[in-house]
């Protein structure tokens, strides 16, 4: 049920099993974006100083200093929020925004990470290669840091106030935090990222049936694929969709490439953006959501076939040749395209009212 709180009109409270759980305001949102931005931002500088500055490797870098700075803002400003609500007499769960809970638990996650991380690199010494990805420090940074990043999708989520078809700005803090939590996943996952191939590689890789290369890249953009349409699928499922979130997602996932490369091969990077607008277009005529199956399918097929048509027309542009073997660069934005209407199919099995899971009261009040 909800009601409002002393003299402040926004903040409604949610009740799960006797407690109250207020609703996190849109400023809040917006400045743990702004903040989580800060945070992501330096993580993926740390990311190009490892890929370009390889004799530069020590712990304590200016690049660390930003990440973790952008942790201490991030998690004192969650704490501030959650302190205001203890003044105003709140205890236990009820102090914590919808939406916050499972960040609460990150931050703490998060900051035992890194002092993991700190004596794992001077008692083993500091990954330089793929192995920086399998470090169990940094794998609990990674997780903990994406928990904490989408706490205002969680919140916006949780929010009976925000209608089926909200505006992109209103839907903007859990637009942008989910995006960039998916371009960390993308990090993460380096070594099966096809947006890091150059246009060169794309060409050659596809143009020779031995040697494992075409395996190779299929296999990136099998794993890409679906770290690029989750997000997407995601929101469809719980709103419509805004025009705009797909160029977001994929600019942002474009950027972190580009940082990895050190700026110097833009093809892909640009031609997924270029992408990006287009399944927004699409979105637009297919209108996905929750309640339409059909084109919520239709549209995870559709939006994964014209992503990968871009991504190997314009690879093969800037080369001057199309891959020499036909069956690859035709057949895989098929395969990528029956690839997304799986996981539309699994995201959405049978068609549900637009809005009512989630705008419920008890799935306000369980969202973490």
């Amino acid at each position: 049920m909800a009601t409002t709180v002393g003299t402040q009109p926004t903040w409604y409270l949610f009740r799960n099993s006797g407690e109250a759980r207020p609703r996190a305001s849109l400023r809040t949102n917006v400045i743990t974006t702004v903040l989580s931005v800060w945070f992501t931002l330096g993580l993926f500088l740390d990311a190009y100083a490892h890929a370009n500055f390889p004799q530069l490797e020590t712990f304590f870098t200016p690049w660390h200093a930003v990440f973790y700075s952008g942790f201490a803002a991030t998690a004192g400003w969650v704490l501030w929020t959650v302190w205001a609500h203890v003044q105003q007499g709140r205890r236990g769960i009820a102090a914590v925004p919808a939406g916050y809970g499972m960040t609460m638990v990150a931050l703490p996650v998060f900051a035992v990470s890194g002092g993991v991380d700190l004596v794992w690199h001077e008692v083993i010494g500091i990954e330089t290669t793929t192995d920086i990805f399998f470090s169990p420090s940094h794998l609990g940074l990674i997780g903990s840091m994406i928990v904490i990043l989408t706490s205002p999708l969680r919140a916006a989520w949780a929010d009976p106030q925000l209608p089926p078809r909200p505006s992109l700005r209103a839907l903007l803090p859990a637009v942008l935090t989910l995006s960039f939590a998916a371009s960390l996943v993308l990090l993460f996952l380096t070594y099966s990222n096809a947006l890091l191939s150059s246009s060169r590689g794309i060409v050659e890789m596809f143009s020779t049936a031995g040697g494992g290369g075409a395996g190779s890249l299929a296999g990136r953009i099998v794993v890409t694929n679906i770290v690029l349409l989750a997000p997407l699928l995601l929101i469809a499922r719980r709103w419509h969709l805004p025009a705009g979130t797909a160029t977001i997602g994929y600019a942002i996932a474009a950027l972190i490439s580009a940082t990895l490369n050190g700026f110097e091969r833009l093809a892909v990077p640009l031609a997924i953006v270029a992408a990006g607008i287009l399944v927004d277009l699409l979105a637009r005529w297919l209108r996905p959501r929750a309640d339409r199956r059909a084109a919520y399918w239709g549209f995870g097929a559709a939006a994964a076939v014209v992503t990968w048509a871009v991504y190997l027309g314009v690879a093969s542009a800037a080369e001057g040749a199309l891959p020499a073997i036909v069956e690859f660069w035709t057949g895989m934005p098929i395969i990528a395209g029956l690839l997304g209407w799986s996981l539309a199919a699994l995201m959405l099995p049978n068609p549900i009212t637009v809005g009512e899971p989630a705008c419920s009261e008890r799935a306000a009040t369980t969202s973490g």
